[in-house]
């Protein structure tokens, strides 16, 4: 992702935000967009595991 299309990306996301704000409710909603978008390469590239798989390893039914 280029440079301009980071800054623009976070203006809309800043402007998205009440006016009450704090620096903390920009820093979340930065990580969040920042998980999201890592998941959805993730996804794309193929590293991904069936719920199944997880469930088996940590022991939960379904």
């Amino acid at each position: 992702m280029s440079t301009v299309v980071i800054k623009e990306d976070a203006h809309k996301l800043i402007d998205q935000l009440p006016s009450t704000a704090t620096w903390d409710d920009l820093m979340y909603e930065i990580y969040v967009r920042e998980a999201i978008e890592k998941g959805i390469e993730d996804s794309k590239s193929g590293r991904t595991k069936d719920v199944s798989v997880i469930r088996t390893k940590y022991g939960l039914s379904e």
